[in-house]
């Protein structure tokens, strides 16, 4: 593992990130399964995405390391009906060069404190299946396999498996459904 990043804040973007949270969401559209996104974004795009996230209450974070951005995260809606309304879309994103390094847990637990704070229930990461350094982050914070799409989205020339993680903030009883074998048989 490298080096954590020393003098890490992690703090609520703002506008003036969104240049930088740009840069850094682009190079893994054009890089990494990270996102099923395949056509960069511009800059009008990112804006309209973040004010979407303010007016709907969702934090968005920077990691800010030697006076630059070099991660961020953010919660949204989960699905748009209003009974989803207590979940919430996890997404993390660090800079190339700076994964690895403790960057993405410290975002993490960001946003988990935010969506505890916030009443939130359950969050929900949608990670590609292949990316195992994303699947053990999420479960150092206690995340479980709610479910596995296979081939559930098409980049790179190949499908990509979506793996959905989940963590209950507040569990409450009855305590799991049934097994996924027996949802809907009778």
């Amino acid at each position: 593992m490298k080096q954590e990043v020393q003098d890490l804040t992690i703090r609520p973007a703002t506008e003036a990130d969104l240049p930088a949270i740009l840069e850094i969401y682009n190079e893994a559209i054009v890089n990494s399964t990270a996102t099923a996104d395949e056509d960069p974004q511009n800059l009008e795009q990112r804006a309209d995405w973040f004010r979407a996230r303010q007016e709907a209450g969702y934090p968005v974070f920077v990691a800010e390391g030697a006076g630059a951005v070099i991660g961020w995260s953010a919660l949204s809606a989960f699905r748009p009906h209003s009974g989803y309304r207590f979940t919430a879309e996890v997404s993390v994103y660090i800079a190339a060069g700076h994964r690895g390094r403790g960057i993405g847990a410290r975002l993490l637990a960001a946003l988990i404190d935010a969506a505890r704070s916030r009443g939130l229930h359950t969050l929900v990461s949608v990670i590609d299946g292949s990316n195992m350094a994303s699947v053990r982050l999420h479960r150092r914070f206690g995340f479980q396999l709610a479910g596995n799409v296979r081939q559930a989205y098409h980049k790179f020339g190949r499908w990509h498996d979506a793996v959905y993680l989940q963590l209950l903030l507040d569990p409450e009883e009855p305590g799991p459904g049934p097994a996924y074998g027996q949802v809907g048989d009778r």
